[in-house]
């Protein structure tokens, strides 16, 4: 396989998302980097401001296999899991794939759906498999699953719990567009038209060795040293209920390597762990006044720990 340059396919793509998602940069960076990381990816915001658009734009300029469920309050398991039905041809039953057999799933507001039905994700996310009528079944690599949810105080939604938040590497929040971005929206008409346009600017292949060259990135010690005392501050705080988690750690890690990567490094600096701390660890981290912990937070453990 011919060799692959860092900066050429990756800035391709950016460069060719931001000219759908407009005015989000860092965004869809870090979604990128999240799946450079092999990360699933959680984008919380209000409706209408472009979640849907960039978890589709992501999977075509990536040429993944690309499904979409839209989570509702009556959807079952079986909804994304699949179900046998009988083939009276056959004369047995058939396995009918449900949408979660593809390579990126969007589940669109899942935070719509009944914890029975949001649990259904938990295997696949964390294991590629789902198991179903006492059967083991693979999915297809690689795997993602992107998911949208609306905030926690509109109405109708179902609050996911600590541990189907964990499974998600980052959560990132998309926000009103600035002024340039909004008027050039208002002037296109949107911009999801141009999602029929958009090709593939890496092969699966391609993809799967970029992934491994993201996890061969260098963190010295001093990074690692670094990177553990901002763990240890959270847990630490006496605002939180409880710290990052060894596999937040782990998680920290993975996206400051792919965020250097991102940047055509070699090798992990502590700014690139500052860059990606607050998608990893807000939506792990709950104060005591049951909020998730907010930007300011945040900033506050940065602040604490100086870069050696």
């Amino acid at each position: 396989m011919r060799p692959i340059t860092r900066q050429s396919p990756l800035d391709e793509i950016l460069a060719a998302a931001d000219q759908v998602i407009l005015g989000k940069s860092q965004q869809t960076r870090l979604a990128l980097c999240c799946l450079l990381a092999k990360g699933h990816l959680l984008i919380e915001d209000l409706p209408g401001v472009g979640k849907t658009t960039l978890a589709h734009t992501l999977a075509r300029l990536l040429g993944f296999q690309f499904s979409r469920v839209q989570f509702t309050s009556d959807m079952l398991p079986a909804d994304i899991l699949g179900v046998s039905v009988f083939d009276r041809d056959r004369g047995d039953f058939r396995f009918l794939p449900g949408p979660v057999f593809s390579q990126v799933v969007l589940a669109d507001e899942i935070n719509r759906a009944t914890p029975k039905t949001q649990s259904a994700l938990l295997e696949a996310m964390e294991e590629g498999q789902v198991t179903t009528e006492g059967e083991t079944r693979p999915l297809p690599q690689p795997f993602f699953v992107i998911a949208t949810q609306n905030p926690s105080n509109q109405i109708g939604t179902f609050p996911l719990p600590e541990s189907q938040l964990d499974r998600f590497l980052l959560r990132i929040e998309l926000g009103y567009p600035d002024h340039a971005a909004e008027r050039a929206l208002l002037e296109s008409g949107g911009r999801r038209e141009q999602l029929p346009t958009l090709s593939a600017r890496l092969s699966a292949s391609d993809f799967a060795a970029l992934q491994q060259q993201v996890a061969a990135v260098h963190a010295s010690a001093a990074v690692l040293d670094y990177l553990q005392l901002v763990v240890e501050a959270s847990r630490a705080d006496a605002r939180l209920v409880h710290g990052l988690s060894p596999r937040a750690a782990l998680s920290l890690l993975a996206a400051a390597r792919a965020w250097a990567f991102t940047a055509g490094r070699e090798m992990v600096l502590p700014e690139d762990v500052q860059a990606v701390l607050p998608a990893v660890a807000r939506h792990r981290l709950q104060l005591l006044s049951g909020s998730h912990a907010g930007a300011e937070d945040i900033a506050a453990l940065i602040r604490a720990i100086p870069v050696l």
